[in-house]
């Protein structure tokens, strides 16, 4: 059993009041709040050893790059990696997966398949249509969902043939909450050829992750949808193929040698780290994963999925009219609906004036919009430091905001 009381102590952002009430923090899809150990991390850095890693001989160099590198290390056990060098470090998911269209795309052919699921965010979509819009000759090929939610597996391994080269897909819809059975789509896209690329973003704070088990080529999170600093992202790729790969930037730290006559790359993993990285919120993402660790991952689900059955059933009592969206059997800690004609986002308005906060709107996932014939929805994402009792106060203010709007 989870100690509750004890995690949320180490939240100091959970005890402010938001319009004159408690905060129930219920938007942790979109980012999850920081724990006081990654905070500390954080300032440690800064007062004690800022100094640019990997390029200075003193002794705040040393340690700012042994700090770093340490958060790499613990990252590759973390996902069961092969090798430490197959941690690329990122500024977000966003930015693996670019990284991984954008360079990927230069080693394969003009006039490659790609296939996408329904379901993806932005960042799943865009860089492919960019890769897309320079190669005339590439196509998309998009899978479906079912009324549920859940991927057409069989549409999926129909979408298949001797061109396709890249299936990328998310491990969690950030919408649905759908659980995708992202091993055996890995599977399926290897026995084709094909490169498996996995948006990890919402699978990452919730799901053990074994890259080894998964045999994906590429899989991709955040760090602050993992109780860690903003702006860190990172992106496993199997070491066979970012060999192969072109460097995705340039600059200073991903260099070997350069010249005016050429330029030589360094070796993995920091070919694809140009720049100086934020070490600092690379540093202190150590802690977040300790903090995962330390509190125990399966624990952490299978609270999550106590709190989203209470909120799923719940709502349905307190809410005539509402519509769930995302009710697949296998799902993480998403809710998102609507109740009768409402706007989300008046809806959502409404309840942060009660102290609840939310996301409204499309979450970046217009073409799954489009797939379900609304414009958005309401989405309350539950984390570790959620608690029953605020998921009975997330139930009467939807009860109150639906009566305020008839």
């Amino acid at each position: 059993m989870l100690d509750i009381a004890k995690i949320r102590s180490e939240f100091p952002s959970l005890d402010r009041l938001v319009n004159g009430k408690p905060l129930i923090y219920l938007d942790n899809t979109a980012t999850s709040q920081t724990p006081d150990r990654v905070i500390e991390a954080v300032r440690e850095m800064y007062v004690d050893h800022k100094a640019n890693v990997h390029r200075g001989v003193h002794t705040l160099s040393q340690e700012a790059t042994e700090m770093q590198e340490r958060t790499r290390r613990h990252l590759a056990k973390y996902l069961n990696a092969g090798s430490e060098k197959e941690i690329i470090f990122t500024r977000g998911t966003t930015e693996a997966l670019n990284l991984v269209a954008s360079s990927l795309g230069k080693i394969i052919p003009e006039d490659s398949e790609i296939i996408l699921t329904v379901m993806e965010h932005h960042s799943n979509i865009v860089p492919w249509q960019l890769l897309q819009a320079s190669n005339p000759g590439m196509k998309i090929r998009v899978v479906n969902i079912n009324d549920r939610g859940e991927l057409d597996l069989d549409q999926y391994r129909s979408l298949f043939n001797e061109k396709t080269r890249i299936a990328a897909f998310c491990h969690v819809s950030n919408v649905l909450g759908t659980i995708n059975p992202v091993k055996e789509m890995t599977r399926i896209a290897h026995e084709h050829g094909a490169i498996a690329v996995i948006d990890g973003a919402q699978a990452s704070p919730h799901l053990h992750i074994d890259v080894k088990d998964l045999d994906c080529d590429f899989y991709a999170f955040s760090a602050h949808k993992m109780y860690g600093p903003s702006g860190i992202g990172v992106l496993y790729g199997k070491e066979k193929l970012l060999e192969r790969m072109p460097p995705y930037q340039g600059g200073g730290e991903m260099i070997s040698h350069v010249s005016f006559e050429g330029t030589t790359f360094a070796d993995l993993p920091f070919k694809f780290e140009a720049g100086t990285p934020d070490f600092v919120g690379i540093a202190a993402f150590d802690e977040a994963l300790n903090f995962l660790e330390s509190t125990g991952l399966d624990a952490i689900e299978a609270h999550e999925e106590k709190l989203l059955r209470l909120a799923t059933d719940g709502l349905r009592d307190v809410a005539p009219g509402v519509r769930i969206f995302g009710e697949a059997s296998h799902k993480s800690a998403v809710l998102s609906f609507l109740v009768g004609d409402e706007h989300p986002y008046d809806f959502g308005m409404l309840l942060d004036g009660l102290g609840v906060a939310v996301r409204t709107g499309h979450h970046c996932a217009q073409p799954l919009m489009e797939r379900l014939g609304i414009p958005g929805t309401v989405r309350a994402s539950f984390a570790v430091y959620n608690t029953e009792e605020e998921v009975g106060q997330f139930l009467k203010a939807v009860e109150r905001v639906a009566s305020m709007l008839g």
